[in-house]
């Protein structure tokens, strides 16, 4: 039964976010004001380029031809079978190529760069998977990158960091705070701050000022109409559910449009790492509260000075102390639900994708499947699609060294 919602998704792209950048409440432009005028050019200059029928074309020839798109959804049967009589399917993002779904937006913000005649990329990363799609970009399109990547991070995603030095990119490690996401942000927007006459920041999901939240869910929303076109065709059904983990929250985004207008449960999951204490998760849409973090206004983590509060995920993708304004606006519409999973949950999906379907997925992309596990165990004859969102070979090391080779998770 559809609930009686009072926004109207039949029209909801087209009117979210508005001029200023709002979802409701959620999102605006908060900028020091040198920044201003650098943020009304992206805005103008993506306006422009995006109703381009040679931009469009253009990207898509790129998806298809160097990023491999269309990812398949895949039917994950003997874990289904493992797990009672919900199906478990999953949109392949893994298989885009640099092994995530950051690529649909580095190739769309690489060719706004070259539109605008900017000479350089730089950005953050967490997991480096958005580290990689970018350095991957500005190769393909003959730009300097750098990236933003704190010394945490840097340690626990070697074969990424690897990779982005392999493409061309500058690694810029990090060391101030707790060296993670929150402080890589923090470095990339100084040091766009002194160069946004020659360089455009391509921020890594769908946080940070307008016109970005608006920017990379339009460029992610490739893989929630692919997948909603793919399953309709396997099944001849919707799923019943569609989840995505979220910490910035652009795979959700990608995810979730194609599906708003439709009876689908949509649920993001969160970080809960450790437990509830603060500083031992980043599941900010489930305890925060309103505030502003990087130039946008959202639901945060906040410490007891109102500040962003330490926060930790096994998944460095995932450990940011808020979570993109669409998701607070969704959320306090009750559009999208937000659960969480722990670490020790994340990491028995991990093992379990890994020995029952022969797919390795990254731990970001596992706090979706822990979440969808969860739910098929509790729920009979439904489907679940599930967005793996990459990959899990920059894991591998840490999740061995941590946990073994999983033989505690080989049964059910």
């Amino acid at each position: 039964m559809r609930k009686n919602y009072d926004v109207d998704f039949n029209t909801y792209l087209k009117e979210y976010p508005n001029k200023e950048g709002y979802f409701g409440q959620y999102g605006g432009a908060f900028l020091p004001p040198e920044l201003v005028p650098a943020f009304e050019e992206i805005t103008e200059a993506y306006q422009t380029i995006c109703h381009s029928a040679k931009f469009i074309n253009e990207l898509r020839r790129i998806r298809k031809e160097f990023q491999g798109r269309p990812t398949p959804v895949y039917h994950c049967e003997r874990l289904s079978g493992m797990l009672g009589t919900t199906q478990i399917y999953l949109k392949r993002e893994d298989l885009n190529h640099t092994g995530a779904h950051k690529l649909n937006h580095c190739m769309g913000e690489g060719l706004l760069a070259k539109f605008m005649g900017k000479k350089k990329i730089i950005a953050e990363t967490g997991a480096g998977q958005h580290g990689v799609a970018l350095a991957t970009a500005a190769a393909y399109f003959g730009l300097e990158c750098d990236i933003y990547m704190g010394e945490v991070d840097i340690a626990k995603q070697a074969p990424n960091v690897a990779r982005m030095k392999v493409l061309g990119a500058r690694v810029v490690p990090v060391s101030h705070g707790l060296k993670t996401l929150k402080e890589a942000v923090d470095a990339a927007f100084g040091a766009y701050l002194k160069e946004y006459k020659d360089t455009i920041y391509c921020i890594g999901s769908v946080v940070g000022p307008h016109p970005f939240p608006m920017m990379v869910r339009d460029f992610q929303m490739v893989v929630g109409i692919e997948a909603r076109e793919q399953f309709l065709e396997m099944t001849g059904i919707l799923p019943d559910t569609v989840v995505a983990c979220v910490g910035g929250g652009s795979n959700a985004m990608g995810m979730f449009p194609a599906f708003l207008n439709d009876p689908v449960e949509l649920y993001g999951v969160e970080p809960m790492g450790r437990g509830p204490a603060m500083g031992d998760h980043a599941a900010s849409l489930t305890y925060g509260e309103e505030g502003i973090l990087h130039g946008f206004n959202s639901i945060m983590l906040k410490d007891e000075k109102g500040g962003p509060a330490p926060v930790y995920s096994i998944a460095s993708g995932l450990d940011y102390p808020s979570s993109g304004p669409e998701h607070a606006f969704l959320h306090e519409k009750g559009r999208v639900n937000y659960i969480t999973a722990t670490d020790e949950e994340t990491i028995e999906a991990f093992f379990k994708l890994s020995r029952y379907e022969g797919i390795i997925p990254a731990l970001e992309s596992s706090h979706a499947l822990a979440g969808a596990i969860k739910m098929a165990k509790e729920r009979k004859h439904r489907a679940i699609l599930v967005n793996l969102s990459g990959r899990g070979d920059k894991d591998l090391d840490y999740v061995i060294e941590n946990y073994g080779f999983g033989e505690k998770y080989s049964q059910f």
